[in-house]
């Protein structure tokens, strides 16, 4: 469990930067919410928000597959962000995977001017490569923690969102119904399965 580290008081403001990694249905969202929920029993300015083109389970609100919610901003734009964010002690950023390439730079100008950004997202999308932004943040970041699923065919630590369907857009957004975290071997199973000729290298 992650543990905020001890700030010394002074009257320079610390900023630092959390990512929150892992397949889907890991509990990312989860640990996230977990996070801001303690920033703000420690009476800290925090603001939230998620990339406007994720609205599987509320338009505003951040959901977790336990259908923990917490009120967010919908945001298009990464850069959006920052406005609203260079206010506040703590930031939450989930699905980090879908915003745009300025983001690493706007959490690391924000982490630069004294904000604690915690992000949240998918290290990798359905083919098993580095998704979006998530490389990026992951190397700018003091603090990474990678959560893992349990693959839903043999029973072992997931770390792969297999996508059941065919389509091949990278962004598809979707739940049990099109995905299911998956540990490597039973990841390339299905892969192969799926295209034979190719596989995913």
């Amino acid at each position: 469990m992650f543990i905020e580290p001890h700030i010394r008081k002074s009257n320079a403001k610390t900023g630092w930067i959390e990512v929150i990694c892992g397949s889907m249905f890991s509990g990312k969202t989860e640990e996230l919410i977990r996070r801001i929920k303690r920033a703000r029993i420690a009476n800290q300015k925090v603001e939230l928000f998620k990339p406007a083109v994720d609205i599987r389970y509320d338009t505003e609100k951040i959901v977790s597959h336990d259908e923990n919610a917490i009120l967010s901003k919908p945001v298009v734009n990464s850069r959006d962000i920052y406005e609203t964010g260079v206010e506040s002690e703590v930031v939450g950023i989930d699905e980090a995977q879908f915003f745009d390439m300025d983001l690493p730079l706007i959490c690391e100008r924000l982490a630069n001017e004294g904000v604690r950004v915690i992000i949240a997202g998918l290290d990798m999308d359905y083919l098993g490569k580095p998704f979006g932004p998530m490389p990026q943040l992951l190397s700018l970041a003091e603090y990474v923690t990678k959560v893992h699923a349990i693959c839903q065919c043999c029973g072992n630590i997931a770390v792969f969102s297999y996508r059941k369907s065919t389509m091949t857009k990278q962004v598809l957004l979707g739940e049990k119904d099109v995905y299911e975290p998956r540990c490597r071997t039973c990841f390339l199973q299905g892969m192969e399965e799926k295209s034979p000729d190719k596989g995913i290298l």
